[in-house]
Order: C-alpha cells, then sequence, then structure tokens
C-alpha cells in the first residue's frame, strides 16, 4: 500500500488543526494507518452507498479523533476533500466528536466507553439477521480504563461473537500522560484473552501488518479478535510525536505551515502551537 493515502490523510488533520478551535491532533494521526488499511483493504464499503444494506460497520469509539476519521473518509472518497475546510464552523456538520451526518459515519461517538457496547449490538443484531456483515471498534488505550469497556468484552466472548474486532490505538497516552501511569493496563494481552478474545499484536504504524492482521475475519470461529496496534501519538510531526502535548493543538498559520512540510516532505521543523486548557 502506497503511504501517498496515509500522507494525505496526515495533511487534512494538520489543516483541520489550523482552524480557530483547533482539534485532537495527537491521537488523531497515531490511528491514521488502521483506518487506511481498514478504509483501503479490509472493511466491506462503498463510499458510493454509505448506507448500503451489506456494508461492514466501523465505529470510532475513541470519538475525540474524529478528524483522524474525517480525514480518512475525505481521502477515500466518501465526500470531497474540500468540505474539511468548514471544519468546527457554526452549523458545520464536522464536528469535534463523529456526526453520523458525515457520509461513513455510522454513531455519535465520543463518551468513552461506549463504542465496544454498541460493537456488541451491532454484532448481535448482524447475527440475528443471518448476515454476514463484520463490526470493527477502534479504541482509544486510555479508554480502556472505562469499566463498560470490560462489561462489553466479556459479553462479546461469552456470546461468540467472532465477526466483531476491536483494535486498540496503543500508543500509551491520554490527556493526563503515560496510561500505565495513570491506571495500568498491562499485561493487556492477557486481560483481552481472560474474557475469550483471540488477541494479536501488530506495529500500528505498518500498513503490511495491520492488513495480514485484519484480513481473516473471524481468527478463531467462536472467538472475537482484538488488534493491539502499537503507534506513536502525533506521529508525522517528529517534534511532538510520542508526547502527551500533542493531545489537542490549535497551529498558527506559521505551524501550520510547518507542519504540513513534516507530513509532506519529512521535514523536521519546529512549530508554534496554542495549546486550549
Amino acid at each position: 500500500m502506497s503511504d501517498d493515502h496515509s500522507r494525505t490523510a496526515r495533511e487534512l488533520i494538520v489543516r483541520m488543526c489550523a482552524n480557530p478551535e483547533g482539534g485532537h491532533l495527537g491521537g488523531s494521526m497515531s490511528m491514521v494507518e488502521i483506518l487506511v488499511t481498514l478504509y483501503r483493504h479490509v472493511l466491506r464499503i462503498d463510499p458510493r452507498r454509505p448506507q448500503a444494506p451489506d456494508r461492514d460497520i466501523l465505529l470510532l469509539s475513541k470519538g475525540h479523533g474524529a478528524i483522524g476519521l474525517y480525514a480518512v473518509l475525505a481521502e477515500r472518497g466518501f465526500f470531497p476533500a474540500e468540505l474539511l475546510a468548514n471544519y468546527g464552523a457554526p452549523d458545520s456538520m464536522f464536528t469535534a466528536h463523529p456526526n453520523p451526518a458525515v457520509p461513513g459515519v455510522e454513531m455519535p461517538t465520543g463518551s468513552l466507553g461506549h463504542g465496544l457496547p454498541l460493537g456488541v449490538g451491532f454484532a448481535l443484531a448482524a447475527r440475528l439477521d443471518g448476515s454476514d456483515r463484520r463490526c470493527f471498534v477502534v479504541l482509544g488505550d486510555g479508554e480502556l480504563q472505562e469499566g463498560s469497556v470490560w462489561e462489553a468484552a466479556m459479553a462479546a466472548g461469552a456470546q461468540g461473537l467472532d465477526r466483531l474486532v476491536a483494535i486498540v490505538d496503543r500508543n500509551g497516552l491520554q490527556i493526563s500522560g503515560d496510561t500505565e501511569e495513570t491506571l495500568g493496563l498491562e499485561p493487556l494481552g492477557d486481560r483481552w484473552r481472560s474474557f475469550g478474545w483471540t488477541v494479536l499484536e501488530v506495529d500500528g504504524h505498518e500498513p503490511d501488518q495491520l492488513r495480514t492482521a485484519l484480513s481473516h475475519i473471524p481468527h478463531t470461529p467462536g472467538r472475537p479478535t482484538v488488534l493491539l496496534a502499537r503507534t506513536v501519538k502525533g506521529k508525522g510531526l517528529p517534534y511532538i510525536e510520542g508526547q502527551a502535548r500533542s493531545h489537542y493543538v490549535r497551529l498558527t498559520e506559521r505551524g501550520h505551515r510547518r507542519a504540513r512540510a513534516a507530513v509532506m516532505r519529512g521535514e523536521r521543523p519546529r512549530t508554534e502551537t496554542t495549546c486550549p486548557s
């Protein structure tokens, strides 16, 4: 898979972060390859028919990363990328959390811990309908501190929802800092296994690893699958990669030019940002 898709998505993300409201930059950049792989190679979807009844479902449980989802949907052709210029504007459909008015967005999310329970519901509904559709849920690792995630994980394992796939954006950071210092998650794979899930682990920035891991669902009949994707918060902007301060950023005009240069040409510039409290 060409890096051009991911590069274009990152350029759109930094463009949205240069608007007056700014955006959740770090966690959007960390999941770009995950979403590009899903929308380019894994999901059964048609950008011309976003509500097709036989489509696969993708839920962005870490809804604060909506600009990452919008960028990848635009890059995939669900709507013209030029529309993203309205991100954050009054009455815009492009809001800070996923808005189902946007073609390709299934559900409004962002109250962390709700996406996987919704995924369980979609998977159960597909089973009752006799449908072979799959449901993919992208979660943040800080989000795994929510008890509702583990209630849903337990239910999915007990119900044998083998067409449900959870993907954890394991960048190791949340707004308050390191996930392990806030509330430890490790050994994370063992936690999911204890609830009856098949566990896969990959480098979340390596498209070939992602594609291989996600191309054979179900991996184990009768067991849901979780993919732990190791990522870097702020990926693509070396000066803030792996730093909690990348969580929410408002780029100045100069900062946007430099960030775009870093994304498009791999430069390592300094930047100016204003981070709202």
